[in-house]
Formats: structure tokens, C-alpha cells, sequence
């Protein structure tokens, strides 16, 4: 794959560099971790596997071999030859062509993930790039144009579907699956999503107030939020009185907030730990829908307990085991597209 337009910011991402938080070393890895999985599954690679995260202006992509792609996520007008590219199903594109981005219609970032992923090296256990670090990915850095990226080992199933398909192209410069990932089995992203979360340890820190605004009032994605945090706006919360907890280990979904009183959810890039107070933790299945909302787009809070917080992540992942065995099915199948 040859980058002839890098986009605004397009980087190597997997699920995740886990272990090392005791050294200082953060998580990192997609934002939408449920778009980076289902688009490898959909190529026929392991769920984890590295990706391009795509944020927001996308790139200029050639493809100098034939490949088995899927973009999932955020939808930011991909098109091949002048034709739209469908989201959520495996497509065939022939050697040659190239994959451009548009408009952003909807959402912040879209995954784009290929047949045998991504050969870069494994750093710390993972080929998720850091970039305040210069860590993983290629270089450590956000793609740039010029830059080649190779393809890893391709799949059996993956492989056969490409050949199949390859076989039904004739002069079309790419194929798409007639089947793909429903809405139904996709998280409930949305515009002015409500998000969820539990109370987090601090809670009863903060005046009765605030709690209350928390959960009705809107809250705005500021401009200067980025994969490290996202900066709330809105009704300021306050604290019953200074309280000033010891640094402790933070998560993606962290709500911490500041002595301003404007909350910041940490996301994929987050510190180690934290020490200002926390006022909750949005729950896992919600963050894919976090991760799709913009700068300048707001969300609502509600508060859920932590049985049905598992509950919800449990169904999630169950109904996410049934549609990777269903695209394993498709895939296998003797007819490509």
C-alpha cells in the first residue's frame, strides 16, 4: 500500500499494548475497539489485530497488489475510482487502484483494515503507535505521504475469498460482499449519544448539584480533546468541599475532574494514573459510541449500576462471538462475492 495523501491523522492501531502501566507504559491502542475488531474479523484476521485508525479528513491509499479490505466505523465517504465504498463488508479491490476518503459525514474515525494486517514490528507486545512516545506503528509517528506499508500473511479463508472474487470482478475496479454487519449488532452509536456510566469512587465528593447536572445537562466535546482525553463543557461540577485524592490508576472511561469543574473522560492515549477526583466510569460497552463523537458534538450521561454495566458488556461480546462465526461461515464459502 502506497500513502499518496496521509489524511489529518491516520495511524497504526491494534487493541491495545497491555502490562507495562507498572513501567509508565500507557494502553494506547483503537479508540472504537469494537469498529477495529469487527473490520479484521470481516478479512479474516484475528479480532486484535492491527488497523489503520483514520480520524476525521482520511487518506489517499494505492494498492499495488490485490487485497481483501473493510472499513468500519465512522463514516468519512471512502470511494474507489469515483464509485462509494461500502462500510461494514469485506471488499475486493483490485491492484492499482486507490482508495480515497471524502467529506465526514458522520462520526470521527473510521478503521481500515486489510487482509493479513500490517507488517510492523511488535513493540512491547503490540504494533499500536503512541505518538507522544515515538512508540509502535510505523516509526512511531502518524503516517505520511510517500510512506509504503507491507502486508503480513494472508489468511487460508481470506485468501480463497479473494480468489474467488478476483474471478467475478471483470473491469470493476473493486466488489463488495452483499452481506455485511447490521445495525442491530453494532453499538448504538448516534448523534447525542447517551452515554453510561457507573459512579465512580469520588462520587459522594461532589454537591448534590452536580450530581444531578451530570446526568441533565448536556455536555460538549471541546476542541482540545484529543485520543488522551476528552474535554467536557457545560455545567461546571463542583466538590462539597477541597479534596485532593492520592494518584491512582485510571482507565479508559476515567471521568476525572479538575478544580474548573469541566469533566475530562480519559480515552486510549491515557496517563498511568491520575489524582484528580473521580466522578465516574463510563461503562465498556459505551466507548466505541464515545469514540465516534466530535469535537464540538455533545452527549448526555446516565447512570447505571455496575451489575447491569456487566450485563451490557457480556451481551456485547456474546453477540459478537455469534457475528464472527457467522463471517467465518461467509468467508468460507466456495463463491467469493
Amino acid at each position: 500500500m502506497y500513502i499518496i495523501k496521509s489524511g489529518l491523522l491516520t495511524t497504526i492501531q491494534d487493541q491495545g499494548r497491555f502490562g507495562y502501566q507498572q513501567q509508565g507504559v500507557i494502553v494506547s491502542g483503537a479508540m472504537d475497539s469494537f469498529a477495529l475488531r469487527a473490520a479484521n474479523v470481516l478479512v479474516g484476521n484475528d479480532q486484535g489485530d492491527e488497523a489503520l485508525e483514520i480520524t476525521l479528513r482520511g487518506p489517499s491509499i494505492r494498492f499495488d497488489a490485490e487485497a481483501l479490505i473493510a472499513i468500519c466505523g465512522g463514516n468519512l465517504s471512502p470511494s474507489i475510482g469515483g464509485q462509494k465504498v461500502p462500510l461494514w463488508r469485506p471488499v475486493i479491490i483490485r491492484a492499482g487502484e486507490v482508495l480515497e476518503f471524502g467529506p465526514c459525514i458522520w462520526g470521527a474515525r473510521a478503521y481500515l483494515a486489510v487482509a493479513g494486517g500490517i507488517d510492523v514490528p511488535l513493540v512491547l507486545q503490540s504494533r499500536s503507535t503512541y505518538l507522544r512516545a515515538g512508540l509502535g506503528g510505523l516509526e512511531g509517528r502518524a503516517l505520511r505521504t510517500g510512506d509504503v506499508l507491507r502486508c503480513g500473511a494472508v489468511s487460508d479463508c481470506a485468501a480463497k475469498y479473494t480468489r474467488n472474487g478476483l474471478a467475478a470482478l471483470e473491469s470493476k475496479p473493486f466488489a463488495a460482499a452483499p452481506w455485511f454487519i447490521g445495525f442491530p449488532s453494532r453499538p448504538a452509536y448516534a448523534q447525542e449519544p447517551v452515554i453510561r456510566f457507573i459512579q465512580g469512587r469520588d462520587f459522594r465528593h461532589f454537591t448534590e448539584e452536580s450530581k444531578a447536572a451530570f446526568v441533565s445537562r448536556p455536555f460538549y466535546v471541546t476542541p482540545q480533546s484529543d485520543r488522551m482525553g476528552y474535554r467536557l463543557e457545560g455545567q461546571a461540577i463542583r466538590l462539597m468541599q477541597p479534596f485532593e485524592p492520592i494518584s491512582e490508576a485510571v482507565s479508559f472511561g476515567t471521568v476525572q475532574v479538575p478544580p474548573e469543574g469541566n469533566p475530562i473522560i480519559l480515552m486510549a492515549d491515557r496517563q498511568t494514573i491520575g489524582g484528580y477526583p473521580k466522578i465516574a466510569q463510563v461503562a465498556s460497552v459505551d466507548l466505541p459510541v464515545l469514540a465516534q463523537v466530535k469535537p464540538g458534538e455533545s452527549i448526555r450521561l446516565a447512570e447505571i449500576s455496575l451489575e447491569h454495566a456487566e450485563e451490557l458488556y457480556m451481551d456485547a461480546e456474546q453477540s459478537f462471538a455469534l457475528t464472527e462465526k457467522a463471517i467465518g461461515l461467509y468467508l468460507t464459502k466456495e463463491r467469493g462475492v
